[in-house]
């Protein structure tokens, strides 16, 4: 059962996250010939000021 576990920043719709969700699991099933209810997929949505690149806050980006 392959899982995914994504770090996202906050602030996208649901339906944005829906479409998402929809693309990695066609593309899961398609490259490794699972049936979609056995993907699961976990967004995590982080909040800019917790979140770094280069020692940069991205809120401060």
């Amino acid at each position: 059962m392959p899982t995914f576990h994504i770090e996202l920043f906050e602030g996208r719709s649901l339906d944005q996250k829906r479409e998402f969700v929809e693309a990695i699991t066609k593309a899961t099933c398609d490259s490794l010939g699972v049936e979609p209810n056995s993907v699961d997929i976990i967004l995590t949505e982080v909040k800019r000021e917790n979140w770094a690149t280069g020692g940069r806050l991205w809120s401060e980006a």
